[in-house]
């Protein structure tokens, strides 16, 4: 194809010739209701979609057809990568070095937000005209922090002691008054609620750096903070009371059905109009950020910071690979200090009309402006990223089928050998489209199936209101079924002996049915949508277990009479969304 698979489908459809081919052999795709999200997408991933019917033959012949259309060629030319240099004469020898005045603290808890701040120059263009760095040093261990300017001649270093004990810190930068100043802070326990960044634990599951388990049974409300105080209140009270541990939340302003507010503050100086200046931030734009992610710490809810994402009106989508990189590298050095940060890549990555190659290069730059080395992910529409890659810690990954989703977390699971959070399956809702109107008691099955495949589930709410404040994106307050009965299954995991479920094998008749525990000492099985009156499994041999029956949707457990070892009949109540727990009789008691 010389057409470039890259090559937006709004690079075709707004040429005569190029929509008269695409009328042709996908007739009504252009007067589609959701063309403007279409417009968006690269024309090889809309061609690779099993949506639009076309079978290989019908594929080649309208690839042709487009190739003929000379004039159209490639939409995207990578633009030249401008290495960004600090100006090493922004401050005359005059200067003295390290003069600026300096606030450090006396006193930081482990992993709290160890903030330096400085007061220094502003003239010129501070954002790129100066480079600041700072070197924590305790017991021989050094750790390099970049700092950033945040606006009326305030510049910040943020870094999260992860270890007890007296640091030593000591500044360098392109200018000199900000060169070369010292100090230190001592580092104390940490506050009784904060375990520390969360890590991959036990291969497929997560924990915090102080070994506590973590579950992310996460939520989304992807603009969440382009909101208005008064909803942005209303949303941080309803996660307050609600069972969710992380969100899902985007940097940029979000353009998209039930999303077409103007947001009140933007990244850069300029307009959509003039132009973006990206050497030049809007610092109130990230504060208001950063305050979202501090108020989410303080409920004990992860930040899934999301990068980049389709859904624009304004060019944040597409700043060219120079401003990219200094955008991620300032966000991720306001962020990073921050121990409940986890980064998106982006979410609907193909829907962004880039090379994969791309996503290698800004994982590198947030690696190297994040020394508390967060978990990384990114988000598939429709092609799954190669998770395989080293930089991913953890598959963050998007419903292929609208019926059949965390059915699929084993496969997954084998496939990258890495824990899979189901970022979107659908969302409990009453919307026209299929994404946005599951039931509660589908979102509900569907979290169950995700956790006894030993993997997570994100839910989201799409209930339309007079106002268009879905929760998915604008947050709010929570109206469905799902959220207390998903309090009662993240309860369930954390009274399991591990606080994490994990796939094993059952020998009998539940073959079909996924069951998670420890081998040989506790079980649990889910049979979803199916209604069995009994099923046999196989015990392990000596063993005597205790069964419960557990009513998902009525959040009840009911101890059944008896013991039962070998191979043994379980009865069951015929009834959808059912589990049912085995735990093994220690033996004084059997």
């Amino acid at each position: 194809m010389r057409l470039s698979p890259l090559t937006t489908v709004a690079v075709i459809i707004d040429d005569p010739q190029g929509r008269s081919i695409i009328d042709r052999y996908l007739p009504g795709l252009v007067d589609s209701p959701y063309i403007d999200t279409v417009r968006r997408v690269p024309i090889g991933a809309l061609l690779e979609n099993p949506q639009t019917g076309l079978d290989e033959a019908t594929r080649a012949a309208l690839e042709a057809d487009l190739d003929g259309v000379a004039h159209l060629g490639p939409s995207i030319v990578e633009s030249a990568r401008n290495v960004f240099v600090p100006d090493p004469d922004y401050e005359s020898d005059e200067v003295p070095y390290g003069s600026a005045v300096a606030r450090i603290p006396n006193v930081v808890a482990r992993w709290d937000v160890c903030e330096i701040e400085v007061r220094g120059p502003a003239h010129g263009n501070p954002f790129v005209d100066v480079e600041l760095t700072a070197t924590f040093v305790n017991e021989g261990n050094a750790v390099r922090v970049g700092g950033f300017y945040d606006g009326d001649g305030t510049y910040r270093i943020r870094f999260a002691p992860p270890r007890e004990g007296r640091w030593l810190v000591e500044t360098e930068s392109s200018a000199r008054s900000l060169h070369g100043i010292t100090g230190s802070f001592e580092c104390g326990p940490p506050r009784s609620h904060e375990h520390g960044p969360v890590r991959v634990a036990d291969r497929f599951h997560f924990a915090h750096e102080d070994g506590t388990r973590f579950l992310p049974f996460g939520t989304t409300a992807y603009a969440w903070t382009h909101q208005s105080a008064t909803l942005r209140t209303q949303t941080l009270d309803t996660l307050t009371e609600s069972p969710f541990t992380k969100l899902r939340m985007c940097v940029f302003p979000k353009f998209f059905a039930y999303n077409e507010d103007e947001p009140e503050l933007r990244p850069f100086e300029g307009s959509p109009e003039s132009g973006w200046d990206t050497t030049r931030f809007v610092p109130e734009f990230f504060r208001r950020l950063e305050d979202g992610v501090r108020e989410l710490a303080h409920r004990g809810i992860q930040a899934d910071v999301v990068l980049f994402h389709p859904y624009d009106r304004w060019g944040f989508a597409a700043l060219g690979a120079a401003s990219d990189d200094r955008y991620v590298s300032y966000l991720v050095r306001r962020l990073a200090a921050f121990s409940n940060v986890w980064w998106s890549l982006a979410n609907e990555y193909d829907l962004l009309a880039r090379p994969e190659s791309d996503w290698d290069r800004i994982a590198a730059v947030v690696a190297a402006n994040d020394p508390a080395s967060h978990l990384i992910s990114i988000h598939n529409f429709q092609p799954f990223f190669d998770y395989d890659r080293e930089w991913v810690t953890h598959v963050s990954i998007q419903r292929t089928d609208v019926y059949r989703t965390t059915e699929n977390t084993t496969q997954w699971r084998e496939r990258w050998g890495k824990p899979v959070v189901v970022d979107e399956f659908g969302y409990e809702g009453d919307l026209d489209m299929a994404w946005g109107n599951l039931t509660g008691e589908e979102v509900v099955r569907r979290s169950w199936e995700a956790a006894l495949r030993g993997g997570y589930a994100t839910h989201g709410e799409t209930y339309l209101n007079d106002r268009d404040e879905l929760w998915w994106s604008k947050g709010g307050v929570l109206v469905g079924s799902s959220p207390e009965r998903i309090r009662f299954l993240l309860d369930f995991i954390h009274a399991s002996p591990t606080e994490a479920l994990e796939p094993v094998a059952l020998g009998g008749t539940s073959y079909d049915t996924p069951w998670a525990g420890v081998p040989g000492e506790y079980y649990v099985g889910y049979f979803g949508l199916m209604q069995p009156s009994f099923t046999i499994v196989d015990l392990p041999a000596g063993a005597t277990f205790s069964l419960e029956i557990i009513d998902t949707w009525a959040m009840t457990v009911h101890r059944v009479e008896g013991e039962f070892s070998g191979t043994a009949r379980l009865p069951l109540p015929a009834r959808a969304y059912t589990a049912a727990r085995l735990v093994r009789v220690p033996e004084s008691a059997a």
